[in-house]
C-alpha cells in the first residue's frame, strides 16, 4: 500500500462508534488497526481515527476536544459515485448536513465542476464527498 503524502488523523471520542460510521455506513476499508486506532482508506483517500488518551502532558495535546471537532476545516474526498454513500446514510438514518449540489470553480479560462454533499462524522468532523463533473467553458 502506498501512503498519501497527507493523511489526517482524527481524534475521536468513541472509537467503536467512529469505526462503525466510517466502515459500516460509508464503506471505508480498514488497512490496519490496533487498540483505539485504525488506518482507513476509501477510493484513494486515507485517514486515521484515534481514541488515544491525549493528556495535557502528551506532545499530541493541542487543546480541549469538544463537539464539533475540527472547527474551521473540512475534508474533501473524491468518489466515483455519490449515490451509494447517500443511500447508505439514508438507510442508517444518518443525517446529511447539505444535500448534493453542483460547485463550479474558475481555473484559468475553464470552469471545473464537482457535485458534492456534506456530512458530519460522530465527532463533528465535516466531510465533503464529491464526484468530478469535468470542465466547461
Amino acid at each position: 500500500m502506498k501512503f498519501n503524502k497527507l493523511i489526517p488523523e482524527l481524534s475521536v471520542s468513541d472509537f467503536d462508534r467512529s469505526l462503525d460510521f466510517y466502515t459500516k455506513i460509508l464503506g471505508f476499508k480498514i488497512e490496519y488497526e490496533r487498540a483505539n486506532f485504525a488506518f482507513l482508506s476509501f477510493q484513494g483517500s486515507q485517514l486515521m481515527i484515534d481514541a488515544g488518551n491525549f493528556s495535557k502532558d502528551s506532545p499530541w495535546f493541542t487543546g480541549k476536544l469538544e463537539y464539533p471537532r475540527g472547527r474551521g476545516i473540512h475534508f474533501q474526498l473524491e468518489v466515483k459515485d455519490l449515490a451509494p454513500l447517500l443511500n447508505s446514510l439514508k438507510k442508517k438514518n444518518y443525517p446529511v448536513k447539505e444535500q448534493p449540489k453542483e460547485y463550479w470553480f474558475r481555473k484559468d479560462k475553464k470552469l471545473i465542476g464537482m457535485n458534492g454533499f456534506l456530512v458530519m462524522d460522530p465527532d463533528g468532523y465535516l466531510l465533503m464527498f464529491y464526484e468530478d463533473l469535468g470542465e466547461k467553458d
